[in-house]
């Protein structure tokens, strides 16, 4: 199935305003009615946890709702919603879109995809031996710089079961794993992208259940670095990075959020194809990451250095 990645997910929360503000902080456009969008149209909704819009909430009062899918086209659409009705209620929405609850009761959505296609330069760098991609007199750095997120990412779930969860994503909706760690959980990518992983499932307690993270793209390290950057002199608590995982390969800087769980940084995650053969590791801090930076605020050799953070 051409399933091409999450488009939007929508939260239930108990404070907007403090939800809209993080949002607009992280550089995402507010378009109106709730909504915040990435370079490439997709995004996050914000509305009260007692609107009657949203799907029930998990037992666990997790405040993502729903997660939409986009996929290539309405004959994907369609037998998208044709596969799920043979064991599940599946909704057709008045904006052609259709919603059903997955094997961990999930809440998703799947609609023909609202990313618009970017066409926009990548960070580029200067090597010895390789051939300069920025040109004479380009500079690679600003001082003062807002980087913008330009695609919604991955999305990460704590699940009960992820053996449960694996199989419903690939044998009914076409998810491929690209890796896994042993007793917690496998990356997956849907058939309709060559990202290493749009969903990540991690085996908790069952009262656990619920969203762990979200992420979008951004450009290139240095617009992660800056981005988190900017996130910490706005008085936004760091929960983990910056640095660069080994599974994806991915540059990453997390933060906490209103929203209940951590809000991610991410650039430079690895693509795959049919050929790939998943790796299966060991979890833990020598395979979480390959290195791990430490933010500090900035100072000049002058005097000694900052204390370190706590």
């Amino acid at each position: 199935m051409n399933i091409i990645g999450p488009d939007t997910l929508i939260f239930g929360v108990d404070d907007i305003d403090s939800c809209t503000q993080y949002l607009l902080d992280y550089g995402l456009e507010s378009v109106g009615n709730g909504r915040f969008e990435a370079l490439d149209g997709t995004g996050v909704e914000v509305k009260a946890k007692d609107d009657t819009s949203l799907p029930a909430p998990l037992e666990t009062g997790s405040t993502l709702r729903k997660t939409i899918y986009g996929v290539a086209d309405q004959a994907t659409l369609d037998a998208i919603a044709e596969e799920l009705k043979k064991d599940r209620e599946v909704k057709q929405l008045d904006d052609g879109s259709i919603e059903a609850v997955d094997d961990m009761g999930f809440a998703l959505g799947f609609q023909v995809t609202v990313r618009k296609t970017l066409n926009l330069p990548a960070e580029t760098i200067n090597a010895p031996g390789a051939d300069n991609q920025r040109g004479l007199n380009v500079i690679g750095v600003e001082k003062e710089a807002s980087p913008k997120p330009r695609s919604l990412s991955h999305v990460v779930y704590f699940v009960p079961d992820f053996a449960k969860a694996e199989a419903f994503y690939a044998e009914r909706l076409g998810f491929i794993t690209t890796d896994r760690f042993h007793g917690v959980g496998p990356f997956m990518r849907p058939a309709g992208t060559q990202d290493h992983h749009t969903v990540f499932f991690i085996q908790t307690p069952p009262h656990m259940q619920g969203i762990e993270h979200f992420t979008f793209h951004m450009g290139g390290p240095t617009e992660v670095v800056h981005a988190g950057t900017n996130m910490v002199n706005k008085g936004y608590q760091s929960f983990w990075g910056p640095g660069r995982h080994l599974l994806g390969s991915n540059w990453f800087w997390y933060f906490k959020s209103p929203f209940g769980c951590n809000v991610e940084y991410d650039a430079d995650m690895d693509l795959h194809n049919d050929d790939w053969t998943a790796r299966a590791i060991a979890p833990g801090a020598d395979n979480s990451q390959a290195f791990l930076l430490q933010f500090r605020e900035k100072w000049a050799p002058m005097g000694p250095p900052p204390a370190a953070d706590q």
